[in-house]
């Protein structure tokens, strides 16, 4: 795989760069097809329908989770139709004090074939394994949890 790389523009505009009043709006562009609008949570005064970086961290995880959950549901012949994952990222101080996404909780619900079904153990080992390979799980030093309904 080689490196990745994004474009990511903000300016000021007519306001000015005083704390907590400035205008945290930015675009995003991943390729020339794709451009996301992006600012600071709504807690921090941004646009609730802007991408802000907390919900970008937990939709990297998620989506990382789902593909390394693919990749070896196929290798296993697991016949997946549909894969749902509902996110939640925490807030609050890590074990060095700062504040950080200190935790992700992954829910994800698969829907297999007819007359195909695993054990919760094997649902266990294989969202395990695929924690394990997730690039991005490897890629944080905080809590991901996976939790199998």
């Amino acid at each position: 795989m080689k490196n990745l790389s994004i474009e990511l523009n903000w300016t000021l505009g007519d306001g000015e760069l005083t704390y907590g009043k400035y205008d945290t709006e930015h675009k995003i562009k991943i390729n020339d097809d794709i451009t996301l609008n992006a600012g600071s949570a709504v807690e921090y005064g941004g646009n609730a329908k802007n991408l802000n970086p907390e919900q970008a961290l937990a939709v990297a995880m998620s989506s990382c989770h789902m593909m390394t959950f693919l990749a070896l549901a196929a290798k296993m012949k697991w016949p997946v139709i549909t894969y749902k994952d509902k996110v939640v990222a925490y807030l609050g101080k890590n074990s060095k004090g700062k504040m950080s996404v200190n935790k992700i909780e992954l829910n994800p619900k698969i829907t297999f074939a007819t007359n195909f079904s695993v054990s919760n153990k094997e649902m266990k080992t294989m969202q395990d394994r695929s924690h394990r390979y997730c690039f991005i799980a490897n890629s944080l030093s905080e809590e991901v949890e996976i939790i199998i309904n």
